[in-house]
């Protein structure tokens, strides 16, 4: 009788995930230092788990397989958050005379002036000042946000801006 091998395939995914919860919850909230932005993680590993899963090819891998998604959605994480500070940072020419710019220096003081300026706008310019100015977005996506074209979008943070200038 000849050697049967056998393939060491992975259990199934839920069973597989449950042996990994917690590990992956205790390493998200070590990397974040935040309960909420390590739910949001923990809830994206999951998800990219789960729709690469099938490709898994056996077992043995599992654990770092899953932590590489998670380290990688934590990297992910941490980069964006330094590409939207830095564009807050420079503020950029639009926002000069915009409560002197935005920058990471600002004062809360002026930074709550600067969100309650924001909220007297019409809805649509406060939304697209707010998701290009605090939160880094590119036009497309205001433009998707708003249904609208890039164009469209990029002249309704104008508008915003320049009604935050004439109101100083």
């Amino acid at each position: 009788m000849g050697k049967r091998t056998t393939l060491n395939l992975p259990p199934p995914f839920d069973e597989a995930m449950k042996s990994l919860e917690r590990e992956i919850m205790r390493y998200l909230l070590r990397s974040t230092g935040d309960r909420d932005d390590s739910l949001d993680l923990f809830q994206e590993t999951w998800l990219r788990a789960y729709r690469a899963y099938p490709s898994l090819r056996s077992e043995d891998g599992l654990r770092p397989w899953v932590f590489r998604i998670a380290s990688n959605l934590c990297r992910n994480r941490v980069r964006d958050r330094m590409r939207r500070s830095r564009v807050i940072a420079s503020g950029g020419d639009e926002m000069d005379g915009v409560h002197g710019g935005i920058d990471g220096a600002v004062a809360p003081e002026t930074m709550m002036d600067f969100k309650s300026a924001i909220a007297r706008l019409p809805h649509r310019q406060g939304r697209a000042l707010t998701m290009r100015k605090l939160e880094g977005r590119e036009y497309a996506e205001i433009a998707q946000a708003l249904d609208c074209s890039p164009e469209s979008a990029r002249a309704t943070v104008y508008q915003a801006l320049r009604k935050l200038k004439e109101a100083q």
